[in-house]
């Protein structure tokens, strides 16, 4: 499974996402783009007069949920990178035109063949541990309604955990985070 990602290079996709996603062309008019200062932060923004073309590096949503069964949470295992084997909350990139409580439905039912039902809106993360981009994660609380549980998409296993005995393991530090809010708002 190692071999399938060898071309995945973490330190070269942070230093690209550093680097405005590598981002030298405009979109608009392909004039070069330039760094300029523009809102008190760098950006990329086209050197071309009559084009008004300035690229903002924005976090990409991706929503998700904590679902938790007699004491124990769901998580999956990622079966792709970043964090091949690692373990992660279900979660994922919303899509366009996509609410982010559709999308935790979605994800969890491609990630776990499970059907959930959203109970309530959990927390908002921002994650930047991530070397493709950086993340706003939108997670909800969630039943089980349907389904059988079996991974799939993007994950090779999927298992409840006790909040006592997470894995080691946990892929990003917002679901780190995510786990320790869990616990002291709901686990007393």
């Amino acid at each position: 499974m190692k071999d399938k990602h060898r071309n995945f290079d973490d330190a070269r996709l942070f230093k690209r996402k550093e680097e405005m996603c590598g981002y030298k062309f405009c979109p608009l008019c392909r004039s070069d783009l330039t760094p300029q200062e523009v809102d008190g932060r760098k950006r990329m923004v086209c050197t071309n007069r009559e084009c008004d073309f300035i690229f903002y590096q924005n976090p990409v949503p991706a929503a998700g949920a904590v679902i938790v069964r007699d004491d124990k949470v769901l998580m999956v295992r990622r079966a792709h990178p970043p964090k091949v084997d690692w373990w992660c909350l279900p979660a994922g990139f919303m899509e366009w035109n996509e609410h982010p409580g559709e999308t935790a439905v979605r994800e969890i039912e491609e990630e776990t063949g499970l059907k959930i039902k959203l109970t309530s809106f959990f927390e908002v993360y921002s994650g930047n541990d991530d070397p493709r981009n950086n993340a706003v994660l939108m997670l909800y609380l969630a039943d089980v309604v349907g389904g059988e549980i079996q991974p799939s998409d993007d994950a090779s296993e999927v298992r409840y955990f006790s909040f006592d005995h997470l894995p080691d393991k946990i892929a990003f530090i917002s679901h780190r985070q995510a786990l320790a809010d869990y616990v002291r708002r709901y686990r007393r």
